[in-house]
């Protein structure tokens, strides 16, 4: 058996991060597992190769989740990255912090060191904004490269405007002082090149002698002694490979993800006593939080049909997607560097509220009807409102003993009142927005959910026909202090009453980002690689109110 000072079990966002972090000390072992292949294939490094990694499951674990009364009954799809980057090698590309209250509603549920001032350097240390930016809150000299959009579609501008003129202000830099506002994403995109966190720090990092990148193993269980755990357990090519394992010296750290960190705790007998034994699990460690407190962000789209102008639905096939790959492979401006979202908007549901609870993206495309990553062949838009801070919370709890059977997964969207009405207002803007002045000489007709659609109910009728995940899974192995009865971790990430196990990926967020996850996910990796090799943390950036 191979052993190791750090066994990171997972290569996505968090575990690249990560693994850099840790085997900068020359003088410490790292092995990282990812069950995916290497990050070969072109669509991941093509920006617009994310509409077809949306179904290949050599790339994505095609995850589903459970139907529920306010998705019609209806099994979404959620798409997680199964390769070198994990996520950040299929998702949209958007580099999206949150908000500053998020991070200071963090420490103020009793998380130490996890408020704004103590996070944010981190975010700028990991950064390389290239573009305006304040240097308060924009770092220039980290390894993760952020720009902004570089093609202006027409419709797109008139969005902005139009959203101007309805009193939304155009902000510079919604990552920067404040977030409320409109403009153009910002993107991990570099020379029209996606920069996944495999790019950006697994690669360089795998030159390094004291890294191990073991790619195809399936990881299967953790090894206790007593409450200590010594040791991963993986299946080396999936299901029905070579039985291996690798033992941890120091630690084992879970960088799996809101799904896979806790079907790997769940296998190894951590979780609910009698979720475990239900599943022929033998109880290793009772902890009841593990799962639980799932959230995600839900959106219903806005279709609008679109005349007078050209939209990317027709630019993307036949000859004109032929002229649009030639101009990518020399350098040039193409749909095929593209981001699925072309412009932000943060917004509030209420005039009185401080600050935004609406986000709302815009997107010169339309795809067809109920289905992902597939464009129409007319010419469209769309824009998708969602609710920033969702409270309606649900869980992730494996079927069986078999680590290869796909957990249960249940977000319970829309279930609180709360999430309904913020919704509702997100939608109304939405529509608002798409009808601005600006917009009027491109606008054809709504096409879903059509002017029929008015009132509320009729609103989350529309909601509940084609509202889908916008893939920001997050909360399932809850940090939070020791009278959290359902938090998993503490405030370094350690696990509540083991040895030598950690959780760092987006399962530990405490409450849902106002904010695409990816980012912020990032920032808990490096925050974590500090937690873990005892260094004290960069000096807080304490800011003004």
């Amino acid at each position: 058996m191979d052993t190791f000072d750090y066994v990171i079990v997972g290569a996505g966002t968090a575990g690249c991060v990560l693994a850099n972090r840790l085997s900068e000390d020359a003088n410490v072992t790292v092995c990282l597992l990812e069950a995916g292949p290497r990050d070969w294939h072109p669509y991941i490094h093509i920006p617009a190769g994310f509409i077809k990694l949306f179904h290949m499951p050599g790339f994505n674990w095609l995850y589903t989740q459970e139907p529920s009364e306010w998705t019609g009954g209806r099994r979404i799809l959620a798409p997680r990255g199964k390769t070198l980057g994990g996520s950040s090698s299929i998702n949209g590309h958007i580099y999206n912090r949150g908000q500053r209250l998020d991070y200071d509603g963090w420490a103020q549920r009793g998380n130490r060191g996890w408020g704004y001032a103590d996070v944010l350097p981190y975010f700028k240390r990991l950064e390389r904004r290239i573009g305006e930016g304040d240097a308060t809150y924009r770092g220039r000299e980290g390894t993760f490269a952020i720009t902004d959009i570089d093609q202006f579609h027409p419709l797109s501008e008139a969005f902005i405007q139009g959203a101007v003129s309805l009193g939304i202000p155009r902000n510079p830099d919604y990552n920067g002082e404040s977030q409320l506002g409109i403009n153009y994403a910002q993107r991990a995109i570099m020379h029209g090149r996606r920069v996944s966190a495999a790019r950006a720090f697994l690669h360089p990092a795998m030159q390094r002698k004291n890294l191990t990148v073991r790619t195809r193993a399936h990881a299967t269980g953790l090894v206790f002694e007593g409450k200590r755990a010594l040791s991963v357990r993986y299946l080396k090519g999936g299901r029905g490979g070579k039985p291996e394992e690798v033992r941890a010296r120091r630690e084992v750290i879970l960088s799996g993800g809101t799904f896979n960190s806790v079907q790997l705790l769940q296998l190894s007998g951590v979780g609910q006593p009698d979720l475990l034994k239900s599943r022929g699990i033998e109880v290793r460690h009772a902890l009841p939080g593990v799962g639980e407190n799932l959230r995600d962000h839900y959106a219903p789209r806005f279709a609008v049909r679109v005349k007078n102008m050209d939209t990317i639905n027709e630019r993307s096939r036949g000859l004109k997607l032929a002229a649009e790959i030639a101009k990518w492979c020399v350098g040039g401006q193409s749909i095929l560097g593209l981001s699925p979202t072309q412009v932000y908007c943060f917004w509030k549901s209420e005039p009185h509220l401080e600050t935004s609870d609406i986000q709302l993206t815009f997107t010169p495309a339309s795809y067809l009807e109920g289905m992902q990553g597939q464009l129409e062949h007319e010419p469209g838009m769309t824009a998708a409102p969602w609710q920033q801070r969702p409270e309606s919370k649900g869980y992730v709890r494996i079927r069986s003993a078999d680590p290869f059977e796909q957990p249960e997964i249940q977000p319970n969207y829309l279930t609180e009142e709360t999430d309904r009405r913020v919704l509702v207002a997100a939608m109304r803007l939405a529509r608002k927005l798409l009808k601005s002045k600006p917009l009027e000489p491109y606008y054809a007709y709504e096409d879903f959910p059509g002017d029929k659609v008015q009132s509320d109910d009729e609103m989350l009728g529309a909601a509940k026909e084609r509202g889908t995940t916008t893939f920001h899974p997050m909360g399932t192995c809850r940090m939070g202090p020791a009278s959290d009865p359902e938090s998993v971790v503490d405030d370094e990430l350690r696990v509540r009453g083991l040895e030598g196990l950690r959780v760092a990926d987006a399962s530990v967020m405490p409450m849902m980002l106002s904010a695409n996850i990816n980012a912020g996910t990032m920032m808990i990796a490096d925050k974590a690689s500090d937690l873990i090799r005892g260094k004290a943390p960069p000096q807080p950036i304490i800011l003004k109110r």
